[in-house]
């Protein structure tokens, strides 16, 4: 009798079992020669953690929130495009998988389920992943996440360019998957489609995204606002100058641009840049509980995953992405335990150790 996996590893081998080799090679690659996907772990597998021993650790709590949503843990799940890729549910699948686990989903622009139809299955908090389609796209987009009951707007700044995946361009992968926000909008699919699900160089060059679009974008919604790709203390700087009310440090898993820094190694800089006026959230290369302790140390307050959301549909639907989850719960209860911490929201200084000239160089003082 096979086991049930044991850790994501576990998922992610059975999972490209599972998958179609074209399928597999799309959600497994990154951008050129994929060193920033490598250094997305091994920059993590440079921190190590500094237990605590002889202390009462008998309740632990790993419940926090984002943006004063409620979650079970600090683990959310990433936006990420085209779930029909790994399972035939799709994006509902995976918001039933994070509602199992209480725990919140940000949803794309390029999900292959509507965002109404996700809002209707989800009963854990939602975030939507907005791409910049253009002004009168855009609005359409905002709009209805407001209507659906979506939590916040999470903008995608880190993607000016394509960034086609060179095992994609050798595969020459084209599975036509439907856009499911797009449904009736009489517009061509480079339009519709971002950066990471057109096929090779075809996207339209859009309205561009810069800093003034902002100000347009909180003048759709009441929504808070959250930006996704922030790398650098000195965009970190202005986007806490500009009111927003998260960012999330992330390499979109190496997918995008290569040769960068792991995203974890750009989270102290960020949180010092923004100095406590907004929330701080990380995601690329995330695979333990430890990873998750170690972010928060770090300063972030919850952590995301992508890819694993894919092995946990591959493997077993919303089932398998719930599966993915609680191990990753029950990985960060245990580092809690063995670290001597009771709560994820109040966790001690010097819980990590940090290697000499690990990371970003010191920062200006803004």
């Amino acid at each position: 009798m096979r086991l049930d996996p044991i850790n994501l590893y576990d998922y992610e081998e059975r999972a490209k079992l599972a998958l179609p080799h074209d399928d597999w090679d799309t959600i497994d690659a990154g951008a050129m020669d994929m060193f920033t996907t490598r250094r997305n772990r091994t920059a993590f597998e440079e921190l190590t953690l500094r237990p605590r021993f002889l202390r009462d650790t008998g309740e632990r709590d790993l419940s926090t929130t984002m943006l004063g949503n409620e979650l079970s843990m600090p683990v959310f799940v990433c936006p990420a495009g085209s779930h029909h890729r790994a399972h035939p549910e799709g994006e509902v699948a995976t918001a039933r998988g994070a509602s199992m686990s209480n725990t919140l989903m940000m949803l794309s622009t390029g999900s292959n389920c509507s965002m109404e139809e996700v809002a209707e299955e989800a009963t854990s908090p939602l975030f939507f992943q907005l791409y910049h389609r253009g002004y009168d796209l855009t609005e359409m987009l905002v709009r209805r996440a407001e209507e659906a009951g979506f939590k916040a707007i999470t903008l995608t700044v880190d993607t000016p360019a394509p960034s086609p995946k060179e095992r994609d361009l050798r595969n020459r992968y084209n599975r036509n998957f439907e856009q499911g926000n797009f449904r009736g909008v009489n517009k061509p699919e480079n339009v519709l489609r971002g950066t990471d699900e057109s096929v090779g160089w075809n996207v339209n060059r859009t309205v561009p995204l810069s800093w003034q679009e902002l100000e347009w974008l909180r003048g759709l919604t009441g929504l808070p606002l959250v930006l996704k790709g922030i790398r650098t203390a000195e965009d970190a700087h202005i986007a806490a100058e500009s009111g927003v009310d998260g960012v999330l440090v992330s390499t979109h898993g190496g997918r995008q641009l290569d040769m960068t820094m792991g995203a974890i190694e750009m989270v102290p800089e960020v949180v010092d840049a923004v100095k406590g006026n907004c929330e701080v959230y990380v995601d690329s290369g995330v695979r333990r509980g430890s990873d998750v302790v170690k972010a928060l140390a770090l300063g972030a307050k919850a952590v995301g995953i992508g890819r694993p959301l894919f092995w946990g549909l591959a493997v077993n639907g919303a089932e398998g992405v719930h599966g993915v989850l609680e191990l990753l719960r029950e990985e960060v209860d245990r580092a809690m335990a063995y670290c001597g911490q009771t709560s994820v929201q109040d966790l001690e200084p010097n819980l990590v150790n940090v290697p000499q000239g690990w990371g970003a160089p010191p920062q200006p003082d803004f």
